[in-house]
């Protein structure tokens, strides 16, 4: 609960209709199944006390005042369970009219009942001829022999958990053109719960799905859907108990149509406020109306040491086969479209950049083709350029070589030994002095060559540094750090391979085997600078070891930049996703590395060459990050230091 987590289930009682005594027994056992498995709040479906298919014994008094007694036992059993919150549907009968409501109970307490604001009467529901609309505002009714606030209008906050407010609305108020949640949400709700009893025909079930996911992503707000399943009539309709839990846009948890299990899902309330906090377009209502009022309660539920909610090693790459593909393949032709549009507006000639073997120069050769290839410029007109020095292996300088012969460019060496020994002995550094000076003055070399090959064909020197590198300060400030264009800004390393493997696999579905070859032995190679000597031809520089692993730092930044979570929220989540693979120790000195590197690296992005944004975490200056380059970290180090 400190790191912003609340564990939400949605679930559906086996409904007997009418039989208000057996369903609230139902209600009562999923109560004690949500409690059991952590949960903070459960939602439970639209009029579940009675069932939602009682038709005309809706106008029968005997029903509503069984209802009425039905919500004060389940009222009473939550202060067994005052740890949950628990969201049921009922009938309520009040000066005359009847209305669709949810009742919203905690530790005994009545914190709200909640009308239904629209009321289907089209095709195969009727709700007008038993229900009255919601009316405007808010009051306070008497209910049960308490005063209890009733209406549309109003929220419900934990006290001890800043974040957690959520609002209710019901079933067919999500499938209007204007829902309430949308002024809720406005007002403060983070969370939204329907309470629904839509039935299943055939394709709604994916118009549902996307549905919620569409309104969690355009509230910036967590939802949670509990549907009515079994029990309810089957005259004329069939309910499915399709539960939807989703998060911004992201599907959390869903329930199997028609398999009767309730689902959980840990949101995170602290990640949706910083959304809204980042996002500026969304802002809080001001309007005449009647004001939203709240409701204060307290959360519980802490769950257990597991998270409930998908968490990938890779955040920055989809984790399925399928939708990796596209979404590689939707990165390239960005890519490519970028750098096409640069190449056009300079009236370049000639593209060329420093081609090393290495993932990052190989992923921005083949963007570099693919420009050509739009601009209707010829492959030669794109030139590799093979820049060997102290640290270059025969394998990197041949698959460098394979690479551009096999992708149509033009290629040349510049053998820079020579030129980088004479600027050493000019400056007084002796060649076997290993350090930042032997390793920077063959990284600016390199760049001095290519921007003066530039000048002289009329050419666009491309970068081929990443999002990682950026990040980590992993580049030599003047050298590979600056081009007249990085088309690989944007791309963090452990996506950078993934995009390389895709340009692979569309080699081999064209009959290109030589270049996929290339392309995955490539893949295959130790990522390393080469400015140390190698030994016995083989690379004796690892930048993991280093700087650590490229699955740790990405995994950082993700969640640091992404969302700003605070150094023990982004240790917890490294510790269950990368669990039985790193000890928390390793885990704990990777991170307070990536803040030392993060901040002390800082002017270094200050002043980064164009380059297309293209996921949601960029660090360019002019884009998503801006930042002091003297910037104290010792807030984020202490606390990082400190954990265990």
């Amino acid at each position: 609960m400190r790191d912003g987590y609340v564990r939400v289930a949605a679930a559906a009682p086996f409904i007997r209709v009418a039989d208000c005594a057996s369903n609230t027994a139902r209600i009562i056992e999923r109560m004690d199944e949500a409690a059991a498995a952590g949960a903070g709040l459960l939602a439970l479906p639209e009029l579940c006390v009675t069932g939602y298919t009682c038709g005309d014994l809706f106008g029968q008094e005997a029903l509503t005042e069984k209802a009425a007694a039905s919500v004060a036992e389940i009222l009473t059993h939550s202060r067994a369970r005052p740890e949950l919150t628990v969201v049921a549907g009922f009938p309520l009968r009040l000066r005359g009219k009847l209305y669709n409501c949810a009742a919203v109970m905690q530790g005994g307490e009545l914190l709200g009942i909640v009308p239904k604001t629209w009321l289907p009467n089209y095709g195969e529901f009727y709700e007008t001829r038993w229900f009255t609309r919601a009316p405007c505002g808010g009051e306070i009714i008497r209910f049960l022999g308490r005063e209890t606030p009733f209406g549309t209008r109003r929220l419900f906050t934990a006290e001890n958990m800043e974040n957690f407010t959520f609002g209710v609305e019901i079933c067919e108020d999500l499938w209007v053109s204007a829902p309430p949640s949308i002024r809720l949400a406005q007002a403060g709700a983070r969370l939204i719960v329907n309470l629904s009893a839509g039935d299943e025909v055939a394709g709604k079930a994916e118009y549902r799905r996307r549905l919620v996911r569409g309104q969690s992503a355009r509230l910036l707000c967590g939802y949670v859907y509990a549907a009515a399943g079994e029990g309810e009539s089957t005259t004329d309709m069939v309910f499915a108990g399709h539960h939807l839990i989703a998060e911004n846009g992201r599907l959390l948890a869903e329930a199997e149509l028609f398999a009767g299990r309730m689902v959980l899902a840990d949101l995170d309330v602290n990640l949706l406020t910083a959304e809204r906090q980042k996002n500026t377009s969304f802002q809080a209502e001001e309007t005449a109306e009647a004001p939203v009022t709240t409701s204060y309660f307290t959360a519980g539920g802490g769950g257990s040491g597991e998270l409930l909610r998908p968490l990938s090693r890779t955040p920055f790459v989809p984790e399925d086969e399928a939708g990796r593909r596209e979404r590689c393949r939707s990165i390239l032709a960005m890519q490519a479209r970028g750098l096409a549009a640069r190449v056009r507006h300079m009236g370049a000639r000639r593209m060329l950049l420093g081609l090393s073997g290495g993932l990052d120069s190989t992923l921005a050769l083949l963007v570099m083709c693919r420009a050509a290839d739009l601009l209707g410029m010829e492959r030669r007109d794109v030139l590799a350029v093979a820049l060997p020095c102290f640290g270059t292996t025969e394998r990197t300088a041949r698959n460098a070589r394979e690479l551009a012969v096999c992708a149509g460019a033009d290629f040349r060496t510049v053998d820079i030994r020579e030129a980088v020994r004479g600027h050493l002995r000019d400056i007084g550094h002796a060649e076997g002095e290993y350090g930042i000076v032997f390793e920077n003055a063959q990284a600016r070399e390199r760049t001095q060559v290519l921007m003066d090959l530039a000048n002289a064909m009329g050419g666009l020197a491309v970068g081929t540094g990443d999002l990682s590198e950026l990040a980590l300060g992993w580049c030599t400030y003047g050298g590979d750090h600056m081009s007249m264009y990085a088309v690989n800004a944007g791309i963090p390393k452990t996506l950078v391979r993934y995009l390389v493997e895709t340009e692979e696999h569309i080699c081999r579905e064209q009959g290109a085997v030589r270049l996929a070859s290339v392309l995955a032995d490539i893949r295959d190679t130790p990522i390393s600078p080469e400015l140390l000597p190698a030994e016995g031809g083989r690379i004796t520089q690892r930048t993991e070891e280093e700087i650590g692993p490229y699955v740790l730092n990405d995994f950082f930044l993700y969640y640091i930049v992404r969302f700003g979570f605070r150094p023990r929220k982004v240790f917890r989540l490294a510790a269950l996703a990368f669990r039985g693979e790193y000890e928390p120790s390793a885990l704990r000195e990777a991170l307070t590395r990536f803040y030392r590197r993060f901040f002390s690296q800082q002017f270094k992005r200050s002043c980064l060459p164009d380059g297309p944004k293209i996921g949601a975490v960029t660090l360019s200056p002019r884009g998503d990050w801006r930042m002091p380059s003297d910037a104290c970290a010792a807030l984020w180090l202490e606390e990082a230091e400190g954990l265990a």
